[in-house]
């Protein structure tokens, strides 16, 4: 049986650069076969952040910035190229998420942008690619994310078990494989994103290793309890978010202005916990498994932090499942192109509220 090369790539709202995965589905196995990792530097981040706020002549700089991406998407995919041996022909499609600028499902604005051109993309690969993955949930009433809860299915799913793949990258979110009920899945909330800019404005690194500062830090009371009191915290899924509404102002509005940073950075940290672990608490009241993804997952105050708040469960990483921890988004991605190359729906509407299956993706040929 020939083999059935998919590429997935994903960068997301850490900004911190580009996961590239080859996996081979071939039928009945799944398998990820090669990873890549390509770092943005300061000045494509900066521009990228700038791009979530309204400024002057966004268009020209989206369009510029959709260009840039897509040459560096490209650099990640010969990457995989060169260390599997595979040429352009021997892939199916390449699965690629772009960089999410603006992430507007609510109904009044009903819409979401990732930059990434795809058909330049497609042209510096010579392969198919399938990009604009959210924007058919959105358009039939669906929040358009979180997407991975039905690959988190197909891979993790496990008749014996009820579990929670939990993502924590820049937005955290949580899927629930219970035993005998439909998937649930959801964003929870801030995951990185407000540790690691608060981090890069004062110590000048763009994320605390190992959750190191707000370890020398103290949780402030009255902080935490202004933040958790966002409506977004209370409200029924399905429900995604972005940097749209959880960002450095919506922080900065809270702070009396002498409060130590190692303190606000350790009750950032707590933030993330307990709003996770609320949400699963809430929801997924009979897993017995945590497993967790994404940059968060190699935070260990972090890890320690849901330990404590879950202790009646077995919080892991997805690594005790086969899949390193670092690339089950991009591994998503992959397989999300085949879906969409296949003609199978891969939304899942209890997820995402949208009023039925979809396909997801267009596709832009080799």
């Amino acid at each position: 049986m020939k083999s059935a090369y998919y590429i997935g790539i994903m960068s997301g709202t850490s900004l911190d650069g580009v996961d590239a995965v080859l996996a081979d589905f071939t039928a009945p196995s799944l398998q990820l076969l090669k990873t890549h990792f390509l770092p943005y530097d300061e000045r494509l981040r900066s521009q990228l952040l700038a791009l979530h706020q309204v400024g002057n002549n966004e268009l020209h700089r989206a369009a510029m910035m959709s260009n840039e991406l897509s040459v560096l998407y490209a650099s990640a995919v010969n990457d995989l190229f060169k260390t599997s041996g595979l040429v352009a022909k021997d892939v199916i499609a390449i699965g690629c998420h772009g960089q999410t600028i603006r992430h507007c499902p609510e109904a009044e604005k009903n819409y979401t942008i990732q930059l990434v051109n795809a058909a330049l993309l497609a042209e510096l690969t010579a392969v198919t690619v399938v990009a604009d993955f959210r924007s058919r949930d959105i358009a039939a009433g669906g929040q358009g994310a979180p997407l991975v809860p039905a690959f988190h299915q197909a891979i993790f799913m496990r008749p014996e078990y009820s579990r929670v793949i939990l993502n924590i990258g820049g937005i955290s979110n949580i899927t629930s494989l219970e035993l005998g009920k439909a998937v649930i899945g959801f964003d929870c909330g801030p995951g990185n994103l407000l540790m690691d800019a608060w981090c890069l404005r004062y110590i000048g690194r763009p994320y605390d290793q190992d959750g190191e500062w707000a370890s020398s830090g103290e949780i402030i009371p009255t902080l935490l309890e202004k933040l958790l009191a966002h409506l977004f915290f209370s409200l029924p899924p399905p429900k995604s978010t972005g940097r749209d509404m959880f960002n450095m102002t919506w922080l900065e509005q809270y702070l009396v202005g002498h409060e130590k940073p190692e303190d606000v950075q350790a009750t950032l940290l707590q933030l993330t916990a307990q709003t996770i672990s609320n949400s699963i608490l809430d929801y997924c009241p009979n897993s017995e498994e945590i497993y967790v993804c994404g940059g968060g997952a190699r935070n260990g105050l972090l890890m320690s932090c849901l330990s404590g708040a879950l202790s009646e469960k077995s919080v892991g990483l997805t690594d005790q499942l086969g899949v390193d921890a670092d690339w089950v988004e991009a591994y998503a991605f992959a397989w999300l192109a085949q879906q969409a190359i296949m003609g199978v729906p891969s939304n899942l509407p209890v997820v995402t509220g949208a009023k039925g299956s979809r396909i997801l993706g267009a596709i832009y040929p080799a």
